[in-house]
């Protein structure tokens, strides 16, 4: 299918509607960035390249909110194909990140043709194949979904649009919609987001790259993780134990202190850092509390993070061999 979409016919709020009135803004910026001159009015440039790299929040709502609803439907061409185009401006976005921090414009100058002709290539595909495409594999019931989930995400407009479709702001906690699962729930529990099997929550636990421990408010031990490494040891008799026996008697009066202060409300997390086995382990407690912040106990977290330490620059290459 290869048509144009009459945005004034869509409802207010509509993702799709939302995806036009960024392009409005997109091809103003773009016209501007076109007209100035980098080698004559750097911070001009840059304001205006600033302003057009919020199309990441664009790429972001694709990516995250209509490529799935599309792959549900059994169009997968906008995840493989459209995302790898996403891809290619944010890596000449970077570029020009780069030279401006070099304050290169020169080269500015010599690359953002090629990012300004690459969006409006990206528009001209968006027009004419994903938005109609998309209009007629997608139920109403999608479209709603989908504006939900882009709440988190967010757009390039300077408000928020208005809601789709006209209801009033419905709280998650008040969201009792009955959705349809494309996995099976059995012998599943649902968690704040998402199900999860028994075997898949200890299994993550178990991967998970640092130490847990749960101490529950009547400040008992109940929870560790028995990862392929741990950073202290940990046994199965610390459960139920109280956690001021489960440290040396130096770090006692911290621990309780934590305790105290995260019990009164006065405090909700606490960080240390520690050289212990010729490695960095950095240490965190975290205050739980319910939904009516009632304290729940609090979380310790140990991590190893002497190579997390020595990371410098990027990775973006799959060195295995």
């Amino acid at each position: 299918m290869t048509e144009t979409i009459n945005s004034t016919a869509l409802p207010e709020g509509h993702p799709v509607s939302i995806y036009f009135q960024e392009k409005e803004i997109i091809n103003s910026l773009l016209e501007e960035i076109k007209a100035v001159n980098p080698l004559k009015d750097l911070p001009k440039y840059t304001n205006i390249f600033n302003q057009l790299l919020t199309i990441e929040k664009r790429f972001a709502r694709k990516e995250n909110q209509l490529f799935p609803f599309l792959e549900k439907k059994g169009w997968v061409g906008p995840s493989q194909g459209m995302w790898s185009f996403h891809d290619n401006l944010r890596e000449q976005f970077r570029l020009i990140q780069y030279y401006l921090k070099m304050n290169n414009p020169e080269r500015i100058a010599t690359n953002t043709p090629f990012l300004v002709e690459g969006i409006y290539r990206l528009i001209g595909v968006e027009d004419t194949v994903l938005f109609p495409n998309a209009l007629d594999i997608l139920t109403e019931e999608d479209w709603i979904q989908m504006r939900k989930g882009e709440e988190e995400i967010g757009w390039m407009l300077s408000q928020t649009p208005p809601p789709f479709p006209k209801v009033e702001y419905v709280h998650p906690s008040e969201d009792f919609t009955i959705r349809e699962m494309p996995f099976s729930l059995e012998n599943t529990s649902h968690y704040d987001e998402g199900y999860m099997t028994v075997e898949q929550v200890n299994l993550l636990f178990r991967t998970m790259p640092l130490d847990l421990t749960y101490v529950d408010e009547n400040d008992k031990v109940i929870f560790y993780n028995r990862g392929e490494e741990r950073v202290f040891p940990r046994s199965a008799g610390i459960i139920g134990r109280e956690v001021k026996f489960c440290h040396p008697p130096k770090s006692v009066g911290t621990v309780l202190k934590i305790l105290e202060e995260f019990r009164k409300g006065t405090q909700n997390e606490s960080s240390f850092w520690i050289n212990y086995k010729e490695r960095l382990i950095y240490i965190r407690y975290f205050a739980v509390r319910d939904a009516n912040k009632n304290y729940k106990g609090v979380i310790e977290i140990s991590q190893d993070i002497t190579d997390i330490k020595k990371i410098e620059g990027e990775k973006r290459l799959l060195d295995w061999k």
